[in-house]
Order: C-alpha cells, then sequence, then structure tokens
C-alpha cells in the first residue's frame, strides 16, 4: 500500500522557510563584504605598505648615493689621469723636436690642438708648468674645480720622469 505524503505543520514549514531566508541573508552579507574587500584591496595600498616601501626606499639611497658619488669621482679621476698621460707623452715628443719643455698657459692647447675633452674640462684644471733646466722638466697638474663633485680632493701630478702625485690617487682608489 502506498504511502502517501503527510502534509507538514505549519510551524515546520515557517522554521524550515526562515532557516532558507537566514542562509540566504548570510550568502547575501558574504557577498556584498567579499566584494567590499576585493575592491579596496584593487583601489590602492594602505598607509602602511605606503610608509613601508618608503622607508625601503630611503635605506637603499642612505646606502647607494655614497657609492655612486664614489664611483662618479673615479671615473673623472680616471678621464683626468688619462689626459695627463698623453700630455706627458706628448710633452716628451716635444722635448725631442725642440729640445726643450712646453709650458706656460697655451701648452695644453698647443699640445691638444683639439682641446681638453669637456669630461676633463667640466672638473678639472690641467695645467703644464716647464722649466728650462739644466736638465729640462715638466709637470702636468690637475686641479679639481671648486663646487663640482671632485671638489676637495688633493690634485695630483706627473712629471718628465714618470712620477705621479698622489700615488693613491693614481691607482684607482
Amino acid at each position: 500500500m502506498p504511502v502517501s505524503p503527510q502534509p507538514e505543520s505549519p510551524a515546520a514549514s515557517y522554521d524550515t522557510r526562515a532557516g532558507e531566508v537566514q542562509a540566504e541573508i548570510s550568502r547575501s552579507r558574504a557577498e556584498r563584504f567579499a566584494r567590499f574587500t576585493t575592491r579596496s584591496r584593487r583601489a590602492g595600498f594602505t598607509l602602511m605598505e605606503l610608509m613601508i616601501a618608503v622607508a625601503v626606499i630611503a635605506i637603499l639611497a642612505k646606502i647607494a648615493y655614497p657609492s655612486y658619488s664614489d664611483y662618479m669621482k673615479r671615473a673623472y679621476r680616471a678621464s683626468a689621469q688619462g689626459l695627463m698621460l698623453d700630455l706627458a707623452n706628448r710633452e716628451q715628443q716635444y722635448l725631442l723636436d725642440n729640445r726643450s719643455f712646453l709650458g706656460g698657459s697655451s701648452a695644453v692647447s698647443t699640445l691638444i690642438p683639439s682641446g681638453v675633452p669637456s669630461d676633463v674640462s667640466s672638473y678639472y684644471t690641467v695645467t703644464i708648468t716647464a722649466t728650462a733646466g739644466p736638465p729640462p722638466t715638466f709637470e702636468v697638474k690637475a686641479t679639481p674645480k671648486s663646487g663640482t663633485v671632485v671638489a676637495g680632493e688633493t690634485p695630483f701630478t706627473i712629471d718628465q720622469d714618470g712620477n705621479k702625485l698622489p700615488s693613491g690617487k693614481w691607482q684607482g682608489r
């Protein structure tokens, strides 16, 4: 004999319906909260995240800038030293051709007709001092210009015998 379904009591029907409505409300709240949190995460960064990023950048800059500055000083010094070595060689050739070294204010422009390269002339004043002797001598000197990255460094020189002063500056330190 078939069993007919029993009609639910109104109280049980109300309880079931209330539970479904409550579950729907909970789901709706959860979806809204999920949308709110994802939307706000997509909108930008929190203040704490920005502060941490700024702190990290500041620390890196504090470490990197002095190293970069030292690197630039060494690069400018190397350019000037290369020019000084070239001038010393040209002075030796001038001695062979003219039996004296060339000195004075026009010596650099006479030995290098194209002029001092801008990467040297912007940071150093290069001069040549020659004495007639006996024996004839010369000294090529690069003096750092004030107001530049290399300001405050000691001038460096090279003479007719190849003596380079100060020696620490010629060794890349």
